[in-house]
């Protein structure tokens, strides 16, 4: 079958993925939707899509059987090429999918370390990668030796969730058994983890038959946690290429995604370089990273990471992938909840603003320029400003949001 006549089934139980559905409606593609029932009236790329179907949902949550019997359903009349996750809380239903019709890409194995943060762990570990000390939170004579053995603070992570959704810090062991308690016959989808005080960064990674072709090292500012769970600004702008840190991350980002088994997509992974230098590996995922970095990679490199997933799928192993050269500049990226309903960004004019938040009750920013110095100067006096002129708090989040 000719690659331009492939029928892609995308999986979105939320409104993401807009550039994936146009840049393999233009190569040719037919574009199948299925999403949430919530999500009917959303503004979707409607034009590239061939046929939508709607899911019901209850806080996005789908019952897989009748997913399966659904989807099943619909390839008696469609054959179906490629099912594509458009969400990290879609990988899990893709893989399902893909088992159960045998249609190639990632299985469920290779799925759970990309979602499941015991799994990722577990395997990074067992490669010699470095990761933070981290023990199921399962079997209590283990968990007793852990504490023995990592002083605290800990983390009490979820294994499903994504980013720092739902993750709680624990101070002494007290507090981490009356926690695992109230999870009671839930607590073996829990991990408990070291705490590692440092700068997190992350890589966001094309990758082609095991090969990755892109990859783009961030560091953020105030760590994701803290932002998520104590207010304030996001900020993220790229490492200055070519340093030792840069050079350093990047490497263990290949070493990472060699043993988690990533075969063609592409990949949001993060790390934290500790107050002694040294990097850890902290989690990973087969997506496009959110909260608006590929929109900060595409103004940095001109790579559009969704369009490029949507190539990388296409071609599909049975044919080359290329991607030109990405553009030799730098960026950075600023983003709060604000007070104001329409926050005005008008006194924000300095020539290297590219993009702009337009969300409610949100102010955010993009900044480029050709020197790595010039966007931390921006960074960092946004920063300021954001903070007086916008930020707003909510409490944390329990699980993801749209």
């Amino acid at each position: 079958m000719p690659s331009s006549s492939l029928t892609v089934l995308c999986l979105a139980s939320y409104h993401k993925g807009h550039d994936f559905i146009r840049e393999a409606h233009r190569l040719g593609c037919r574009v199948l939707l299925v999403t949430s029932e919530s999500l009917r009236d959303a503004d979707w790329p409607r034009e590239a899509i061939a046929e939508m179907f709607f899911v019901p949902d209850i806080d996005k949550q789908w019952k897989l059987s009748d997913l399966i019997a659904g989807v099943s359903h619909l390839a008696r009349r469609e054959v179906i090429d490629r099912i594509v996750p458009l969400d990290d809380f879609d990988l899990e239903k893709a893989s399902a999918l893909r088992e159960h019709l045998r249609i190639p890409g990632m299985g469920e194995t290779t799925t759970r370390h990309f979602r499941d943060k015991l799994a990722m762990r577990v395997t990074a570990a067992s490669a010699g990668i470095p990761v933070p000390g981290f023990v199921h939170a399962l079997n209590e004579s283990r968990i007793r030796a852990f504490c023995a053995r990592v002083p605290p603070p800990w983390f009490l992570k979820p294994r499903w969730q994504a980013g720092a959704i739902g993750i709680r810090r624990i101070e002494n062991e007290a507090a981490l058994w009356s926690a695992l308690n109230e999870l009671g016959d839930d607590v073996s989808n829990y991990l408990v983890e070291a705490f590692v005080d440092g700068d997190v960064l992350h890589v966001d990674s094309i990758v082609y038959e095991r090969e990755i072709r892109v990859a783009v090292a961030s560091q953020y500012g105030t760590p994701p946690f803290n932002v998520t769970h104590g207010g304030g600004v996001f900020t993220t702008t790229l490492l200055e290429r070519g340093t030792p840190l840069d050079t350093e991350v990047l490497e263990l980002n290949r070493r990472v995604l060699t043993a988690l088994g990533l075969v063609r997509g592409v990949s949001h992974s993060e790390y934290i370089r500790g107050k002694d230098g040294s990097l850890v590996f902290l989690e990973t995922s087969a997506r496009v990273g959110g909260a608006h970095i590929a929109e900060l990679i595409e103004a940095a490199t001109g790579l559009n990471l969704w369009a490029e997933w949507a190539r990388v799928e296409q071609a599909g192993g049975n044919a080359a992938y290329t991607v030109r050269p990405p553009r030799d500049e730098y960026a950075g990226l600023i983003v709060s909840l604000a007070r104001q309903a329409s926050p005005d960004l008008s006194a924000y004019s300095d020539a290297e603003v590219v993009w702009r938040l337009a969300k409610p009750h949100h102010a955010g920013l993009i900044v480029r320029s050709p020197s790595h110095t010039r966007v931390q100067e921006l960074i960092a006096n946004y920063s300021k400003r954001f903070a007086t002129d916008f930020v707003a708090t909510l409490p944390a989040a329990k699980k993801a949001m749209d």
